[in-house]
C-alpha cells in the first residue's frame, strides 16, 4: 500500500476485492446508454449531421429543441464512454449548424435570412438559448483544443461583450443586455410579437404530433400572445455568462472574467436593491423596472407572468427567473467568492419569509404582481435551493431543497440508492427504445421536439454517483466534486473497467471509493478536484495511510480486482477553472 506522508505519486492500490455490484451495473449502464444513443442518432439523423425533422423557427419547436436531442451526449462522453458518443455529438452538433443556417422564415423577420448566423441562434431568450448551448457548453470537457470548438467559444462570447458590431446586445454603460430576445444578429427592440415566438403559419391538424398540446396554429400563436415584453435586462440573461466563462476557461484570456464579473455584479447589486430580491426587468436606462412601468417584477418570463393555456383557458404561472442563476455559479467558479451564492440564499429567505397560515398549514408564495405575493403552496420556493447547498456544503442551506434521495444517501440514510437509480435507468433505457421501435413518423410529420423524449443519454444518476456533481442544465457549465481522465489513452474519461462511487460530500472532504473489475490488467486514473480543477487536493487518506497531494489532480494506480475508498480533503474554488486536461497543466 503506501507509507505514511509526503509520499509519491501515483497512489498504488493493491487491495483485491470482490467486484462490487455497483461498479459491474455503473460499467454496464454506461454501455448501455451508449448503444442506445447509437441506435436513436441512426434512425433521427442522416449522415450530414441533420435532424431528420421539419425545421422551424419559434419558442415551442424551434432549433434550440433540434440540438437537445444530444443533451447529455458529451457529458456521458467525459464520465468515460466510448469515443463513439463524442464523435456522433461532433456530427449532429455541425449538421444543426448548417442545417439550421439554410434554414429560413418567410414571415419572421427576425429569421429570414438563417435561422442561425455566424453559427448562433440570431435573437431568441437565454430559456430556449440555454437549452441550445447545453450542449456545447459541455464539449470542452473532453474535447478543449478542437479548433472549431476554440473558435466559436470565443466568437460567442463577443456577442455578449460589445466585440460584434452586428450584435449590440450589451450596454456596458448600464452593464445590461438590452433586451429578452438577443443573438448573433443583437437585440430586438421592440414588443415581441405572438409570430416572433411561434414561428411562420403551418399545417398542425392530422400531421404533427405537438410537443406542448396544441391542436392548431391558432393555438401556438395564442400559447404567445401574452409574451411581448421583451425590451431591457432579465436575469434570464445571465445564462449568457457561461459562454463568458467557456471562453476564459479555454483560453485564459482574463477580459473574459473582467465582464462576466462585471455583469453578475450588475445583478448582486440590483437583488440587493430590490430588497434581496432579483428584480425581473431592468430598463434601457439601468433601472429596475424601466421598461415595465417601473414595476421591478413585471415583462416576459418575470415574478408577474401568469398566461393563459389557449387548449384549456386555465391559468400558468411562468416566472423563469430561476434559469438566472447560472451566473452566480460561475461568477463562484471563476472567483471562489461564496458572496455570489448568497445572493440567491437571500431572496430564497425573502421569499419564503412572506408564507402564512391557510387553513392552519404554512404555504409560500411563487409569484409577486401589483397585489403582492401569490400562487402559494405548500411547498417552499425552492428554485435554486439545490445549487445554493451544493456551492456552500452549509447545513443551513438545505433547509429549502426538495426531498432528495442522492442527498440522503451521502447522508448515509440510503445505502441502496446507487444499484436503485442505476437499475431504473436501464429500465427507462429500454423503454425509451420501445417507443423509438413503435413510432412510425417519417422526417415530414415530425418536428424537432417530437425525439426528445427518446435521448437515452439521462446523465443524472451517473454525474451524482460518479463524480458527486449537479446535472447541467440550460446551458450551464459542469459543477462536480471529482472528474477523471485516462492517462494512458489520453482523454478525458474514467478508464474502461474501472467505476467510481462518491460516497460522501463535505466542505472539506470528499469519500470515493474505486474499482478495477478487471482481474487481469491493471489500471491507471487521473483523479481531478473539480470540474475544471477548480478545487485543490490537499492530502488522500487511504486505510489511515495519508499522502499529501497539494494539487488540483492526482494519479491512482490500480492492480488488477483491485479497490479502495479514498478520503480526499480538499480546498474548494481556490484555483482558476480551466478546460486544460491535467497532463498539459504547469
Amino acid at each position: 500500500m503506501i507509507g505514511e506522508n509526503k509520499l509519491t505519486l501515483p497512489v498504488a492500490i493493491k487491495t483485491p476485492l470482490k467486484p462490487p455490484f455497483w461498479a459491474v451495473l455503473q460499467r454496464k449502464l454506461i454501455d448501455a446508454q451508449v448503444q442506445a444513443c447509437q441506435r436513436i442518432f441512426t434512425k433521427y439523423f442522416d449522415q450530414r449531421g441533420y435532424l431528420l425533422c421539419m425545421p422551424r423557427w419559434g419558442g415551442n419547436d424551434g432549433s434550440d429543441d433540434a440540438i437537445e436531442n444530444l443533451a447529455g451526449w458529451p457529458v456521458l462522453h467525459a464520465l468515460g464512454a466510448s469515443d463513439s458518443i463524442l464523435e456522433m455529438y461532433k456530427l449532429g452538433w455541425e449538421g444543426h449548424l448548417l442545417q439550421y443556417t439554410e434554414a429560413k422564415t418567410v414571415e419572421v423577420e427576425l429569421a429570414r435570412d438563417g435561422m442561425l448566423y455566424k453559427e448562433f441562434p440570431v435573437s431568441l431568450d437565454w430559456f430556449h438559448h440555454g437549452e441550445s448551448m447545453s450542449v456545447f457548453n459541455l464539449q470542452g470537457l473532453s474535447d478543449p483544443y478542437n479548433e472549431a470548438f476554440m473558435t466559436r467559444v470565443r466568437r460567442y462570447a463577443g456577442f455578449y461583450m460589445d466585440e460584434d458590431s452586428q450584435a449590440k446586445n450589451y450596454d456596458p454603460e448600464h452593464k445590461i443586455i438590452r433586451s429578452l430576445f438577443n443573438g448573433s444578429r443583437g437585440p430586438l427592440m421592440r414588443q415581441a410579437t405572438a409570430l416572433d415566438w411561434a414561428g411562420d403559419p403551418f399545417e398542425v391538424e392530422d400531421r404533427f404530433d405537438a410537443a406542448h398540446g396544441e391542436r392548431n396554429f391558432s393555438e401556438m400563436l395564442a400559447h404567445f400572445e401574452e409574451y411581448t415584453e421583451i425590451v431591457g435586462d432579465h436575469p434570464l440573461n445571465l445564462a449568457a455568462t457561461s459562454l463568458a466563462l467557456n471562453a476564459f476557461m479555454a483560453t485564459g484570456d482574463s477580459k473574459y472574467c473582467d465582464w462576466l464579473i462585471e455583469y453578475v455584479d450588475a445583478w448582486s447589486q440590483r437583488a440587493s436593491d430590490n430588497g434581496n430580491i432579483l428584480p425581473s426587468n431592468i430598463g434601457l436606462d439601468g433601472t429596475i423596472g424601466g421598461e415595465a412601468n417601473g414595476e421591478w417584477y413585471g415583462g416576459c418570463y418575470g415574478w408577474d407572468f401568469t398566461v393563459t393555456v389557449p387548449q384549456t383557458g386555465q391559468k400558468a404561472h411562468r416566472n423563469s427567473i430561476y434559469r438566472g442563476i447560472a451566473g452566480f455559479g460561475n461568477a463562484l467558479l471563476l472567483t471562489g467568492n461564496q458572496s455570489y451564492v448568497d445572493v440567491w440564499r437571500k431572496m430564497l429567505g425573502e421569499v419564503n419569509g412572506n408564507a402564512k397560515l391557510v387553513n392552519g398549514k404554512t404555504v409560500y408564495p411563487h409569484m409577486y404582481g401589483e397585489d403582492g405575493w401569490y400562487a402559494y403552496s405548500s411547498t417552499p420556493y425552492n428554485e435554486g435551493a439545490l445549487d445554493v447547498y451544493y456551492w456552500s456544503m452549509d447545513g443551513e442551506d438545505r433547509r429549502y431543497v426538495p426531498e432528495s434521495d442522492w442527498l440522503n444517501f451521502l447522508d448515509g440514510d440510503k445505502p441502496d440508492y446507487p444499484i436503485e437509480v442505476m437499475e431504473n435507468e436501464f429500465e427507462s433505457i429500454r423503454l425509451k427504445l420501445e417507443g423509438v421501435k413503435n413510432d412510425r413518423s417519417s422526417p415530414d410529420t415530425r418536428l424537432s421536439d417530437n425525439t426528445l423524449k427518446y435521448n437515452t443519454a439521462n446523465t443524472t444518476c451517473l454525474t451524482q454517483l460518479m463524480m458527486g456533481a449537479l446535472t447541467p442544465r440550460y446551458g450551464e457549465v459542469l459543477h462536480a466534486r471529482v472528474r477523471y481522465f485516462d492517462p494512458v489513452e489520453r482523454r478525458a474519461g474514467i478508464p474502461k473497467d474501472v467505476a467510481a462511487l462518491v460516497e460522501e460530500m463535505t466542505d472539506v472532504s470528499t469519500t470515493l471509493s474505486l474499482v478495477n473489475i478487471d482481474p487481469v490488467e491493471s489500471k491507471k486514473v487521473i483523479i481531478q478536484v473539480g470540474a475544471y480543477g477548480e478545487h485543490q487536493a490537499t492530502t488522500v487518506e487511504i486505510d489511515g495511510e495519508v499522502l499529501s497531494v497539494d494539487n488540483s489532480s492526482f494519479t491512482v494506480h490500480l492492480e488488477p480486482g483491485c479497490g479502495a475508498r479514498l478520503l480526499i480533503h480538499n480546498d474548494r474554488y481556490v484555483n482558476k477553472p480551466s478546460l486544460t486536461h491535467p497532463w498539459g497543466r504547469a
